[in-house]
């Protein structure tokens, strides 16, 4: 009992930093289109989003395998959410519409 205790938390923790890395991802994207100096956004982002993630595992973990892998996995869900949240509208395929087979 006292094992969930500890990892509940530490999975917690890891949707939390999953979210944020993951969300500051989106974010970046979508403001370094229209950015004058898009390499800059974007490293100085990844400088950031894994100085927060890596910071964060090594709090979490405190030195316990198992924390850091509930964390890990907190990380990972937290990314196939943040990219079905974020995803684009997926429009349907036509079935109707006959596509050329090769090019013209």
């Amino acid at each position: 009992m006292n094992e969930i205790l500890t990892m509940v938390p530490a999975w917690m923790a890891g949707g939390v930093l999953g979210a944020m890395f993951f969300g500051g991802l989106w974010w970046t994207v979508l403001k370094g289109v229209s950015s004058k100096q898009p390499a800059l956004l974007f490293f100085g982002s990844l400088l950031l989003r894994m100085s927060i993630a890596l910071a964060g595992f090594y709090f979490v973990s405190y030195g316990h395998w198992d924390r850091l892998l509930a964390c890990f996995l907190g990380f990972v869900m937290a990314r196939f959410i943040v990219t079905w949240l974020t995803g684009p509208n997926v429009k349907h395929h036509n079935p109707a519409a006959k596509e050329a087979g090769h090019a013209p």
